[in-house]
């Protein structure tokens, strides 16, 4: 089933069946889908909605001749427009795609290694696409080690093979039996990853379907038209940088790309493109927001003046959670005299079992100002799903009964977007995707199944029904009766000592390494210009003082007692691809001692250090709270 929301985008039950209608509108054929800038903001190359249409269709021949229809495909390919063109010719061949960023061939790094390998065990890919140089380096792999095995199982494909021309063949395989061929609104897709925050990434089932009511309902969301514009250079393998791509399609829009790396290189080159390509809808994960922010204040002292025109964004979509309503004002504060609206400001919730789009709390009635919660801007509106056929509820996690609106609870999702599941794991798939919700008081069951998120929210009542997202089930910290949030402490933590501390690179989490085995909170956090503060001078005893600080904050802001501080260099608090800290990963290296730490610690804690492995721990000089 899928909704026909307006005449100028009638809608399809899967995505690559609007590239043949673009392609045959006199309008839209010559039209450019995706353009390709580099990091002066240049374009270097284009594609128009009928290359676009028969690009696909000759990959899908090329693929089909040493692959059959429902194989997965392994896409190790860079962010460009070559993956753009492979991820729909996959999807007319109806083949199941795993995008992946393709690792360093030597595979020098030993979790690039063992990333390769759970992904090929647990996709069991038919082939891989990659270039052939890619493909030259990576059979020069040991043949007796795992992951040699692992390789060679596969057929490896060269993206300059998928690329041979047929016009006459892909004419005929564009529809000459007017039968489609591709995957259909039931057949999988798309294999992506979760992000890994809470844990190990997981492979999530998407359907064609699913994917293309995901997009649809983002579309009409954001109020996105064939005349919008779409700036992103959000990575491509992601699952909100692909479904963006989805979306620039069912939208007839024209989207401007270029490459992650391009921006955490120059981050201001994301608004040069908003600015020079009249942009009316750009995503961006929250953390950007600061970064730019920074970049700018530290180049405008000595480069000339930045010249930016922002007054075409709409819809300036934020995603990642928490919100905090002073990044997101702050950002509009900086750059209002470019153009840039609050109206324009868009925070969203989405999540990978869920394709990504879920919500969000932008509104065509600019008069409408959402309220803040807890220091949090809101991610979504309820009223404004009912109509796309989403649901979204939140529920006590423990007795799987709605709560009351002001009462945080998990948040659970029933869409036709939701995903089928997890790959291998039916056990799982079982506990998160089909939940049903009690009724209050009789504890029997009601209405649809739905998707348990994971996430922690709030629905505040106004205006309007907005949701809020507080944190993660999985990471709270709980202390007695006190029950907190994670990002809360991390945010006390830099805002302890801002001049010393990297924004947004501490990492909160509970410990068990106490000789009672009780659990205390322990707090990392990254230190900025370490080899400056080296050189000027500053010993040990600053250093303690940073970690006191943070100790003294916590307590006083939040009431609690944080056992453990520990000081690391820049860039080594793990993060996701898309910039979400990784606690559980943080508190495994910190307990087998693969972090290293500059300064550490302790507060009024008995701790056990055969639980826990410090380097060059010298106990005499550990604080006593």
């Amino acid at each position: 089933m899928y909704e026909n929301y307006d005449i100028l985008c009638p809608d399809q039950p899967v995505v690559d069946l609007y590239l043949p209608m673009w392609a045959k509108h006199l309008h839209m054929a010559k039209k450019p889908a995706f353009k390709w800038v580099d990091e002066a903001g240049d374009e270097q190359c284009s594609l128009t909605y009928s290359q676009l249409h028969t690009s696909a269709s000759n990959i899908a021949l090329n693929l089909l001749s040493p692959l059959q229809r429902g194989d997965t495909v392994l896409i190790l390919c860079s962010p460009g427009i070559e993956f753009v063109k492979i991820i729909f010719g996959c999807q007319r061949a109806g083949l199941v795609s795993v995008p992946m960023l393709p690792p360093h061939p030597s595979f020098s790094s030993q979790e690039d290694r063992h990333k390769l390998i759970r992904i090929l065990r647990q996709t069991q890919p038919k082939a891989a696409i990659a270039h052939p140089a890619y493909i030259l380096s990576i059979m020069k792999h040991d043949n007796a080690n795992e992951m040699g095995i692992l390789l060679r199982q596969i057929q490896w494909i060269s993206i300059t093979s998928l690329f041979n021309a047929n016009e006459q063949e892909a004419r005929l395989f564009n529809g000459g039996n007017n039968k489609y061929m591709g995957c259909g609104a039931g057949d999988l897709f798309l294999i992506q990853y979760t992000s890994g925050a809470t844990g190990r990434p997981k492979p999530v089932l998407i359907t064609a379907g699913s994917a293309a009511h995901n997009v649809r309902a983002a579309r009409k969301a954001y109020d996105l038209e064939p005349w919008s514009v779409i700036v992103s250079w959000l990575p491509q393998y992601h699952d909100c940088g692909l479904m963006f791509l989805l979306l620039t399609i069912v939208s007839a829009a024209t989207c401007i790309l270029t490459s992650p790396f391009m921006f955490i290189k120059r981050p201001i080159l994301w608004l040069e493109m908003v600015s020079k390509y009249k942009a009316t809808c750009t995503p961006v994960p929250s953390f950007a927001l600061p970064l730019v922010q920074n970049y700018v204040s530290r180049i405008s002292k000595g480069e000339p003046m930045i010249n930016l025109k922002l007054d075409s964004l709409r819809n300036l979509i934020v995603i990642n959670e928490p919100v905090y309503s002073t990044v997101v004002e702050s950002f509009v504060e900086k750059f209002s005299k470019f153009g840039l609206s609050s109206s324009a400001m868009a925070p969203s919730y989405g999540l990978a079992e869920n394709c990504t789009f879920v919500s969000t709390a932008w509104s065509r009635d600019v008069s409408q100002v959402p309220p803040t919660y807890r220091s949090l801007f809101p991610s979504a509106r309820i009223c404004s799903q009912s109509e796309l056929g989403i649901e979204m509820i939140v529920v006590n996690p423990e007795t799987c009964e709605e709560v009351e609106a002001g009462e945080e609870g998990e948040i659970w999702i029933s869409s036709p977007s939701n995903a089928e599941g997890y790959l291998g794991n039916p056990w799982l798939t079982n506990e998160v995707f089909l939940a049903k919700p009690k009724k209050r008081g009789d504890g029997g069951f009601q209405g649809n199944y739905y998707l348990r998120t994971g996430d922690m929210g709030v629905i505040v009542e106004g205006h309007d029904q907005y949701l809020y997202i507080t944190g993660r089930l999985k990471d709270i910290i709980r202390e007695g009766v006190c029950m907190v949030h994670p990002h809360y402490l991390e945010k006390t933590t830099f805002l302890s000592c801002t001049q010393s501390l990297r924004a947004g690179c501490a990492a909160a989490f509970e410990v068990n390494i106490t000789k009672s085995n009780r659990k205390v909170i322990a707090v990392l956090a990254e230190l900025q210009n370490l080899e400056h503060r080296y050189q000027s001078g500053h010993n040990n005893d600053s250093m303690k003082e940073i970690c006191t600080n943070i100790y003294l904050c916590i307590g006083k802001e939040h009431g609690l007692s944080v056992g453990f501080v520990g000081l690391v260099k820049d860039r080594c608090i793990p993060k996701t691809t898309s910039g979400k800290i990784q606690r559980w990963k943080a508190r495994r290296l910190l307990l087998t001692g693969q972090i290293e730490l500059v300064e550490n610690m302790w507060f009024g804690v008995d701790y056990d250090d055969s639980l826990l492995k410090l380097p060059n721990t010298d106990n005499s000089e550990l604080g006593d709270g």
